[in-house]
């Protein structure tokens, strides 16, 4: 005869993992701020601006 495996459910959902460290927000707003200097003129812009405010914002 095979065991049956009981899979034990937790009463509250497990908590994700995070993707990104602290560090990677750095990074990125670094390459989100160099980025910006090659678009500056461009309509696009203003959206990795916001992102590079928000990025700064995390850290």
């Amino acid at each position: 005869m095979s065991e049956q495996s009981t899979k034990v459910h937790p009463s509250e959902p497990q908590r994700s993992r995070a993707v990104f460290s602290l560090e990677d927000f750095t990074l990125l707003q670094v390459a989100v701020a160099h980025y910006l200097k090659e678009i500056k003129d461009k309509p696009e812009a203003v959206k990795y601006s916001n992102l590079h405010h928000r990025l700064g914002r995390i850290g």
